[in-house]
């Protein structure tokens, strides 16, 4: 199954009177994502909230100021319009091709000189629109990266963020803690619910556009959960 496809099954606590989503109940893949948010550049959030046409502030259009900017202006646009992410080497995040995460190697580009003898030879670059400091071409030809030995018996990397322990409670806040029977019913307290009868559990669907729809409702709201499954 492919990113843009998976599906993960929460469960929602609702308050059907105020229209509100008290909280959700989600294992550690739900949480793995909201954690890898932290780890998203600025740059990454703008491009994927303008693929699917949302608006958001004025970002939008310093990013495209630098899209649209003739490269005599610009050292690097990939520098600032596909950053890497800080968080390297986790795995099993659902989600997780909605950042640029960088692979454990990087793609290293020599000089676009073919002459063995030249000095161009000793320039390295891991983009390909730098210029070689020799010659001024483009330092756009690939070189093989070849690991050291011992390298393929490396330690399997860490799956996620949270341990597969528990059940964890997401607020609609995003205040995430782990579930237990005593915190369900503080949250309700917390709450002020005087009629349970008007608490609803419903199961939803979270996929990329609801990933979408969350990262967005994030940087603009305080009832997120509210914000993205109330709407459906």
């Amino acid at each position: 199954m492919t990113t843009s496809e998976t599906k993960l099954r929460m469960k929602l606590l609702v308050d059907t009177k105020a229209k509100r989503v008290l909280f959700a109940e989600a294992d550690k893949s739900f949480v793995d994502f909201l954690f890898h948010i932290l780890s998203l550049p600025v740059a990454t959030v703008i491009r994927l909230i303008k693929e699917k046409g949302m608006s958001y502030g004025c970002l939008p259009e310093l990013y495209d100021s630098v899209e649209n900017l003739d490269d005599t202006y610009i050292q690097s646009k990939d520098l600032l319009l596909k950053p890497k992410s800080s968080v390297t080497g986790i795995s099993s995040i659902p989600f997780l091709s909605i950042s640029d995460v960088p692979a454990t190697q990087k793609t290293i580009y020599g000089c676009s000189n073919s002459n063995i003898y030249s000095q161009c030879r000793s320039c390295y670059s891991d983009s390909s629109n730098a210029r070689c400091t020799h010659c001024r071409n483009s330092m756009s030809r690939m070189l093989t990266y070849v690991a050291p030995p011992g390298a393929s018996e490396a330690v399997a990397a860490p799956k996620g963020f949270v341990k597969d322990v528990v059940t964890y409670v997401v607020m609609d806040n995003m205040v995430v803690k782990p579930m237990s029977t005593i915190s369900s019913i503080t949250l309700l307290n917390k709450f002020n619910v005087k009629d349970v009868g008007f608490l609803q559990e419903v199961e939803v669907n979270f996929g990329m556009e609801e990933a979408l729809k969350l990262l967005k409702a994030s940087f603009e709201s305080k009832t997120v959960l509210t914000s993205v499954f109330m709407s459906i």
